[in-house]
């Protein structure tokens, strides 16, 4: 990731402190924000300083090595992990990543001989886990190239870019790859409300890689598409069940209908820890429920120069605000992973 000239990853780790890209001030403003123990790590996730699988995944392992660290080196060593997982793991229900990440951390570390192993491997195995998340974007973008000839106009849904992933990103990482193989792609980027990940942070990274794009409204994308102005969609996921059915942001499963209906391919792009063996299929998927302000209010740069929320409802309104939907596999043409290409149906085959 490259912004004003420097590269960048989405979070990283130095010594006992978290860093990451303040998402919630972009597009407006950049800000690397310290996270200085697993508590600020955890409400960073919760709160969504940093969104998208692979991003909250890597996040929360570098929080596991927080917790890891942090735990006094006498018998509360075992009781202050178990609580700091607690933590982490109650942040964002739906995201794959997250669970794949504090599990592979916390098997690390009950295989140390000593507190002093258990340490050492806990900072080991969250540095791995992000840098095999990169690498796991830049594959999925040398696979999914291919499939975007010049002049191709795709739809994403959310972001899954760079900001998503800890570089690379997933939805995103096949425009990237073939914009440096000279192709010339346009992405039609939804602006996916509540939290307008699309407008905001989507269109951020695309202004940065130089990538002509269009923001449109989220009920926008199937008039588009059938106008054929639309060639293709390709979008991530937060969770993916043994039988192909893939749980991503809320208004997904519509853009999947719209696009079976006419034809349109759908992709799924997605690294193969966001698989969930043990999940059968999208209806034992925990659905993320955020809180209705997300849905009254809208939070942006105000006038004043300041970020700042206006009310967009009546005083009297409430909302519902289902963060995550379901889509079922048959309507999505093919998983784009690291591992290569795969039928939704055969998707736990990435994992052998």
């Amino acid at each position: 990731m490259i912004v004003d000239g420097r590269p960048y990853r989405t979070v990283w780790m130095e010594g006992a402190t978290v860093r990451m890209i303040n998402q919630l001030l972009l597009p407006h403003f950049f800000e690397i924000v310290d996270l200085p123990d697993h508590h600020a790590t955890a409400t960073a996730i919760r709160d969504m300083w940093v969104r998208g699988a692979g991003a909250i995944g890597a996040t929360a392992g570098y929080g596991m090595a927080q917790v890891v660290l942090e735990a006094p080196g006498d018998a509360g060593f075992q009781a202050y992990i178990k609580q700091g997982t607690a933590t982490l793991t109650g942040t964002r229900p739906t995201a794959q990543d997250l669970f794949y990440a504090t599990n592979k951390v916390l098997a690390a570390v009950e295989g140390a001989a000593s507190v002093a192993a258990a340490r050492q491997a806990a900072i080991e195995t969250a540095q791995a886990i992000a840098d095999e998340n990169a690498a796991a974007g830049e594959a999925i973008g040398k696979y999914g190239a291919p499939l975007l000839p010049d002049g191709t106009r795709m739809l994403t849904h959310c972001n899954a870019g760079w900001l998503a992933f800890v570089d690379w990103g997933s939805a995103l990482a096949p425009v990237y790859a073939a914009k440096r193989q000279g192709r010339s792609i346009f992405v039609y980027a939804d602006e996916t409300r509540p939290r307008s990940q699309g407008a905001r942070l989507t269109a951020w990274e695309l202004v940065n890689e130089g990538i002509d794009h269009a923001i449109v409204a989220d009920n926008a994308a199937g008039f588009l598409m059938q106008r054929g102005e639309i060639d293709l969609v390709i979008v991530g996921t937060d969770r993916i069940a043994a039988n192909g059915d893939v749980a991503n942001k809320i208004g997904t499963y519509e853009k999947a209908v719209v696009a079976h209906e006419l034809g349109i391919p759908f992709y799924v792009t997605t690294p193969t820890s966001t698989v969930d063996p043990n999940c059968p299929d999208g209806d034992h998927v925990p659905i993320e429920e955020r809180s209705p302000d997300e849905v009254l209010y809208s939070y942006g740069l105000l006038d004043s120069g300041e970020m700042g929320r206006v009310r967009l409802a009546p005083l009297q309104s409430t909302a519902r605000n289902v963060a995550f939907d379901v889509t079922p596999a048959r309507y999505i043409t093919s998983i784009i992973t690291e591992q290569g290409i795969f039928e939704p149906q055969n998707i736990l085959d990435a994992l052998r």
